[in-house]
């Protein structure tokens, strides 16, 4: 075995290759080999372990190194529904897939793999690219995590927009088999082939042209999908300026929008205030995360601004701000970074800690080996003991109106979903030895698909017990924001 020399003696060596070379008949027939020990069937069990902690508690166990006063809005949020419920409770689901069937084959994961973390944005030449858009729980792990995670939230989302069992589990079935198909492809292609694969909008409109959906033309989808797009090319700096941006005393600065965008204020005990030796030193260490030419395009602009800002779901609660920089003083060269905190992987209980010093890295590596193209500004850093990573805020992203969907439209997006998904586990692993384990059949469809229904069921159960625990007066929560 031969570990891989890194560019920066400083990074984590996490991966070996055998110079010894398999052939791609010999990896399928080891993946195949699998099934004996691990049935593809067995993948269809779920029963709560008898030990199964408390979701609550696992829940309240995180808020632990949060922010306090956001914390109720977290749990205003995740009381919405099941899925909004399941979106916030990553750590709930890694403790439970930890003690479910795996076949022993491992990938980078994208950790928290549900339907919402999936969208479109702008590769570095600009185009529209759809991949998987979340990585702060990445970690290395079992292949079916990720699967068995996005599969769970394709029932969730069925069921919430009132969906028949039959449309959801064609909706599972969609999704997985378009993930099995698509590794039996990236399987036969060479690793560079695999490593250029993407997915871009034209891919998307080509699906919905190819298309038989009932009661919808498709000229009318494909409309919305062009418009969709339209609307994302619009997400750049300069649109986001005049939103997230004023002048106040011939300066500018980020607009207040409490609770969710607020300024630091040193004088108030429940914000943390900034101290500006920490900020230079922070701003230092992510300099040097970036390439030379991303440091040298960076240097060329200058920070204004600075605050706080409540994001998504899961993420609300941890420390999370939005910088707002110029390249010239007429403000007509603005730049948006979201600094965001990267604390240790919900997976990392089960499979051992990052090789990473920082998690802020792990996330930026992470998510570099798993999409097809990536944010040139990724980069991490630490301030106060804590890590982070950063990047650019709405560059041209956009996720689909999965809560509207025609059921139809809906079964083929998520199968555009499980097909992205291989892709980006095919780049880790070894997609002939998982296409192998998977086979030509779908029985491995048909668990995954049984244990989406049962799981669903278990969050269902989850998210009753925070809404009793919210109306005891156990949890506090923030709802409306």
């Amino acid at each position: 075995m031969t570990t891989i020399v890194t560019a920066r003696p400083d990074e984590a060596e996490t991966y070996t290759w055998d110079r010894s070379l398999t052939s791609k008949t010999a990896s399928y027939a080891a993946g195949k080999a699998l099934r004996t020990r691990t049935p593809r069937t067995s993948h269809a069990e779920w029963t709560p372990d008898a030990k199964r902690p408390d979701p609550i508690s696992l829940l309240e166990e995180e808020n632990k190194s949060r922010l306090k006063p956001l914390v109720p809005i977290r749990f205003g949020r995740m009381a919405l529904s099941p899925f909004a419920f399941y979106r916030g409770a990553a750590n709930i689901m890694a403790n439970d897939l930890a003690t479910t069937p795996t076949s022993g084959i491992m990938a980078h994961l994208c950790g928290d793999a549900h339907i919402s973390n999936f969208g479109a944005y702008a590769a570095p030449d600009r185009r529209l690219v759809f991949d998987v858009n979340d990585f702060d729980e990445t970690h290395v792990g079992p292949w079916e995590w990720d699967l068995k995670r996005l599969a769970v939230s394709v029932v969730l989302v069925g069921r919430q927009n009132g969906y028949s069992s039959a449309i959801r589990r064609q909706a599972v079935l969609s999704c997985v088999r378009n993930y099995r198909e698509g590794m039996q492809r990236f399987a036969r292609m060479t690793h560079l082939q695999v490593w250029y694969a993407r997915v871009e909008m034209e891919t998307l409109l080509t699906a919905v042209r190819n298309a038989n959906v009932r009661g919808h033309t498709e000229a009318r989808i494909e409309r919305r999908v062009k418009r969709a797009a339209t609307i994302a090319t619009k997400h750049t700096n300069l649109d986001t300026f005049p939103k997230l941006a004023e002048e106040v005393g011939n300066q500018y600065r980020i607009k207040d929008e409490p609770p969710l965008i607020s300024h630091f204020d040193p004088l108030d005990p429940n914000l943390e205030s900034l101290d500006a030796d920490q900020w230079h030193t922070f701003v230092r260490e992510y300099l040097a995360s970036l390439p030379d030419e991303l440091r040298m395009l960076v240097n060329r602009y200058r920070v204004v601004d600075l605050a706080q800002k409540v994001v998504g779901v899961g993420s609300v609660g941890t420390r999370c701000a939005v910088v707002l920089a110029l390249g010239g003083a007429e403000g007509d060269d603005p730049l948006f970074i979201q600094i965001k905190e990267a604390s240790a992987s919900v997976l990392e209980p089960y499979l051992g800690p990052s090789p990473y010093p920082n998690h802020g890295q792990r996330v930026v590596v992470g998510q570099r080996l798993m999409q097809a193209a990536s944010d040139i500004l990724l980069g991490w850093s630490t301030m106060d003991g804590r890590d982070y990573y950063s990047r650019q805020l709405r560059d041209m992203k956009f996720s689909a109106e999965i809560e509207t969907m025609h059921p139809k439209m809906y079964v083929l997006y998520v199968g555009l979903c499980g097909a992205t998904l291989a892709r980006a586990h095919a780049r880790t692993s070894d997609p002939a030895k998982i296409s192998g384990y998977l086979g030509r059949r779908d029985i491995f469809d048909q668990a995954i698909a049984t244990f989406a229904e049962a799981y669903a069921d278990q969050t269902e159960r989850d998210h009753a017990r925070l809404l009793a625990a919210i109306q005891e007066g156990h949890v506090k929560a923030q709802t409306g924001v």
